[in-house]
């Protein structure tokens, strides 16, 4: 059971990253453009720990789990700088990358958590994390009028804890109750402190954000039949980082947007047809279906009030996949079928699209998925698909950097193929 964590992610260990981008070749001269150059490169250091330890109280065994963790890392990132116009691969810049930032950050992290089995159907796992971190920012962040903008050598340092409880009671060998509370922490990333010179300016205010999710289910199988697992949430987030367009300014404000609550559902149920009508049959007809609602709205402490009881950005409410697996000895076959709902992509719900694309209406789409499988024996596996079968035109993002500003397209209509070998 999951019963702490942070909201949002870190740097993994890297490498050097270039990337070139060869523009189209001028209709005048048969030249090609100068390449547009980005380079990113890590230097990450980390080291963690866990011991696993079972001891008794009574006759019922118990578990406690501790743990540490230590991490260092730096991300050097050049940007947006002017390559050259061979057709061959090369990083040659021309003068100076604009945009020319180092990040470094540090972590370390300690953690202890015991599941306690009060008797053979009853657990509870409290848990405990002490986490401190410290950030830093420095460099170019591009040039306006031919004077550099410089970041403001920014230092974030904090500690903080982390704790949580949850509890299971299985109600027979096949099927069990769970609940959760436990307190979350996203800390300021980097891509929140390097936006877009041009078009968005960030608050020198900016917090990391918190909060505590609970959640609630019952969870189980019913011998090959059927499996469920059906859940009920809350998540309360503070300080959500977002974007506002402040009222009279032709700029977006990367900035603390409110607070805000989500509340939902989530199941998932799997029903073998085949062997609910004959316990004994040798073959599988699944029915799947995996169905989540969320009602996720700003709800406090508003950056603007123009968004007070606006719908989160990126927070469809309605998400299906549901579709039927058939299996007979050595093949398998599944059709998937998957909706997304509408959803804005800004707090302050913009419902036309602006020029440059960043912000309005994402809207749903429906995308119909097929594979197959045939396993020769224990050694030889081949698999196939196509994706987006009625090659549904859509997208799921806007970005407002690279590879931006505008929206970033799904996939069409894929198909693959794939053999594996277990030697």
């Amino acid at each position: 059971t999951k019963i702490f964590g942070t909201i949002g992610d870190r740097n993994s260990v890297g490498f050097m990253n270039p990337i070139t981008i060869n523009d189209s070749i001028n209709a005048n001269t048969l030249q090609y453009n100068n390449r547009t150059l980005l380079a990113d490169q890590y230097r990450n250091y980390g080291i963690e720990s866990k011991i696993l330890t079972h001891y008794k109280i009574g006759k019922l065994e118990q578990t406690i789990a501790t743990g540490i963790r230590i991490y260092s890392g730096t991300t050097h990132r050049q940007s947006n700088g002017k390559g050259s116009t061979d057709t061959e691969y090369n990083m040659n810049v021309i003068e100076e990358y604009p945009n020319d930032i180092k990040f470094h950050s540090q972590n370390f992290a300690c953690f202890a958590e015991n599941i306690f089995r009060l008797n053979k159907k009853l657990s509870i796992i409290p848990g405990i994390r002490f986490e401190w971190l410290k950030g830093t920012a420095s460099g170019r962040n591009g040039y306006n009028n031919g004077n550099p903008i410089l970041l403001q050598n920014v230092v974030r340092e904090r500690s903080f804890v982390l704790a949580g409880i949850g509890v299971e009671y299985h109600v027979n060998a096949s099927t069990e109750f769970y609940g959760n509370i436990s307190q979350a922490y996203r800390p300021i990333q980097f891509a929140n402190l390097q936006a877009p010179p041009t078009t968005d300016i960030i608050d020198e205010n900016l917090k990391d954000a918190n909060g505590y999710n609970i959640d609630l289910g019952y969870r189980g199988k019913i011998k090959d039949i059927l499996q469920f697992d059906v859940t009920g949430y809350y998540l309360k987030y503070n300080n959500r980082i977002g974007v506002i367009a402040p009222s009279g300014t032709s700029y977006r404000l990367v900035t603390n947007v409110g607070n805000s609550n989500s509340k939902g559902f989530e199941g998932f149920t799997e029903l073998n047809v085949l062997r609910l009508i004959s316990p004994a049959a040798k073959s599988d007809i699944k029915l799947f279906t995996a169905y989540s609602f969320t009602d996720a709205k700003y709800n406090e402490d508003y950056k603007d009030e123009t968004i007070k009881g606006n719908q989160i950005e990126n927070a469809p409410q309605h998400i299906l996949r549901s579709g039927v697996t058939f299996n007979y000895k050595c093949f398998t076959f599944t059709q998937q079928f998957s909706y997304v709902d509408a959803c804005y992509s800004d707090a302050g719900n913009t419902k036309s699209p602006t020029a440059n694309g960043q912000t309005g209406v994402i809207p749903s789409y429906r995308i119909f998925d097929l594979s197959a499988a045939f396993k020769f024996n224990n050694a030889f596996t081949i698999k196939s698909g196509i994706n987006n079968l009625l090659k549904e035109k859509y997208f799921t993002r806007r970005s407002s950097g690279y590879p931006g500003p505008g929206i970033l397209p799904g996939d069409g209509r894929t198909f693959f193929i794939s053999l594996g070998a277990k030697l």
